[in-house]
């Protein structure tokens, strides 16, 4: 009757880790071999295109304001999470309000993605518009034809997924990375 019972949980324990096991490392090799960006979390030689940098200067293009630090871009270490501020918020009208303030020193005429977090706080992509929006500032700053630096925030835009799902973005590391490439010729 013990050895039964022995017998029974050890081939148990034997399945589950199996189970466990492989089906870990199949997932993990699937997803490497069909979502290898994804899988791997994104990580290029500058920061993840899957979470916003920080981006200091007039030479680069902005992300959406961070959670933790709203009157910084993206990229502040600290918790993935929305700040819960309401419309009835009195922080969250004085951030914003400042926010647009430091925009529209440096020539910016903010959108809205531009003044407010997004609900993670990690948002790395900002609306073509926010973009289009900060082509003035970043061509002066980078010695280069606004019209090319447009065109960059034009190649750099995603479209909805499966031409229905989201809205179409820039990836704020993408499109920085570009605008260097184009600077450096």
């Amino acid at each position: 009757m013990l050895l039964t019972q022995l017998r029974r949980a050890v081939v148990l324990a034997v399945i589950a880790f199996v189970f466990v096991f492989v089906y870990a490392l199949v997932g993990t090799g699937l997803s490497q071999l069909l979502f290898k960006d994804q899988a791997s979390g994104s990580i290029t030689a500058n920061g993840s295109t899957m979470i916003g940098q920080s981006w200091s200067g007039t030479k680069w293009f902005h992300g959406r304001p961070d959670s933790d630090d709203p009157l910084s871009a993206n990229g502040t270490a600290g918790e993935s999470g929305a700040t819960n501020l309401g419309p009835r918020s009195k922080t969250l009208v004085v951030d914003t309000r400042k926010l647009i303030e430091a925009w529209h020193k440096v020539g910016v005429n903010p959108t809205s993605d531009l003044v407010t977090t997004s609900g993670s706080g990690l948002d790395p992509d900002i609306s073509p518009e926010a973009a289009l929006f900060q082509v003035p500032r970043v061509a002066k700053a980078r010695s280069l034809p606004e019209e090319a630096v447009r065109q960059l925030v034009v190649a750099n835009t995603q479209g909805r997924l499966a031409g229905i799902l989201g809205e179409p973005r820039v990836n704020v590391l993408a499109l920085n990375l570009a605008v260097d490439r184009a600077a450096s010729k």
